[in-house]
């Protein structure tokens, strides 16, 4: 989640353990600073930017690790802070529910967390929430601002107890709503699919930007790749589906790339590759918007008439436009609108087949040019 979320909810956590001990404005911000403390590992130099990419939200947001380091953190803060020198185990769990509740939350969006390193290297990624999501981080942010505003726990203070639970309460309740949903979409998606035929090799349920209402489904399927975008609440009619290649055939041309190799690991097969120029180009599906990943990267070129590893490279995805943005208002309202960026590969539901795309024909690792 974004780094303000992750601030609010650790403030609202270290003020329901320690704002009686700190008052509510020291609790607030020091449980907001250590709630945020696991993204620094942004800082750990990486060998190059895949490694960068694969390799955050390891071990600083795993569960052993924070439970290895709480005593260190904790020690510090009751030797160097007078009101928590008898209040060690208090602290101490004030310290793990900061850095645990960082890492379990951001284990709900779609990018992987690894929980459990080094027990294992696998990203736990449950995608049931957006990056950023106004709902669950509001309340915390009202509960984190009257916090900042009452320097001791007293007269009006006892209020902020209510408070904070109210926060911590209905930022919970929001998650399971949104995991509820998650839960709803994905079936309707596998009931589509069933009725035409299809059986997906992988299929996930994210919800579209800023919202938990209009949810894409990516569901796998061959050489190709099918986003359905689903209101929550809406008739199966109002379901929209398009069709994509996944151009499996250029991974051909990737035999020993090792960026290629972390990057498809970390997708989980939910990625895509195209030719863009003389390079080649692997996307993550499961974050941005077709075709518009947020990460993309060029992880091979072709080279005195060769295809061959080169550095790989991030590529920069343009702003959301204003197209999309009427679009997805559209679509939570149940307005079913063809999405313009998308609009050569929309299929009526009635149309879907199970019939996969055709392999595109290769000249050297590249398209040929009667199908670029």
């Amino acid at each position: 989640m974004d780094s303000l979320t992750q601030f609010v909810l650790g403030a609202a956590v270290g003020v329901a353990v320690l704002g009686r001990r700190l008052g509510p404005r020291r609790a607030a911000i020091t449980g907001g600073l250590i709630g945020i403390l696991p993204d620094l590992d942004i800082l750990v130099p990486a060998a190059d930017t895949v490694d960068a990419f694969v390799s955050h939200r390891g071990f600083s947001h795993s569960l052993v690790v924070q439970a290895a380091v709480t005593p260190l953190i904790g020690e510090g803060m009751v030797r160097f802070i007078a009101a928590l020198r008898r209040q060690r185990l208090q602290t101490y769990a004030a310290v793990y529910l900061c850095l645990a509740t960082h890492a379990l939350l951001d284990g709900l969006t779609v990018y992987g967390t690894k929980l459990l390193w080094p027990l294992s290297m696998e990203p736990y990624a449950v995608g049931s929430i957006f990056i950023i999501d106004i709902l669950y981080t509001l309340p915390l942010l009202v509960a984190t601002v009257w916090a900042l505003f009452l320097p001791q726990w007293s007269g009006r203070s006892p209020r902020m107890g209510t408070v904070i639970a109210a926060a911590l309460v209905l930022s919970s309740a929001y998650q399971v709503w949104c995991f509820t949903a998650q839960q709803v979409v994905t079936a309707r998606a596998g009931a589509l699919l069933e009725k035409a035929g299809i059986t997906p090799e992988r299929i996930l349920a994210i919800p579209t930007p800023f919202n938990s209402y209009l949810w894409r489904v990516i569901a796998v399927h061959g050489d190709r790749y099918l986003n359905l975008y689903i209101p929550l609440f809406a008739a199966p009619g109002l379901t929209t589906v398009y069709a994509h290649p996944r151009n499996l055939a250029l991974a051909g041309c990737l035999s020993g790339n090792r960026a290629f190799e972390r990057l498809a690991w970390f997708s989980r097969g939910y990625f895509r590759l195209d030719r863009r120029g003389k390079e080649l180009v692997f996307s993550d599906l499961r974050m941005g918007m077709t075709p518009d990943y947020v990460f993309s990267y060029a992880i091979a070129g072709r080279i005195g008439g060769t295809m061959q590893a080169i550095p790989p490279r991030r590529l920069t995805a343009p702003p959301p436009s204003d197209e999309d943005v009427d679009w997805l208002f559209a679509n939570i309202a149940h307005g079913a609108t063809v999405r313009p960026a998308e609009s050569a590969a929309w299929i009526e539901t009635a149309r879907l087949s199970p019939t996969p795309a055709k392999t595109a024909a290769l000249e050297g690792c590249y398209y040929s040019p009667s199908n670029s």
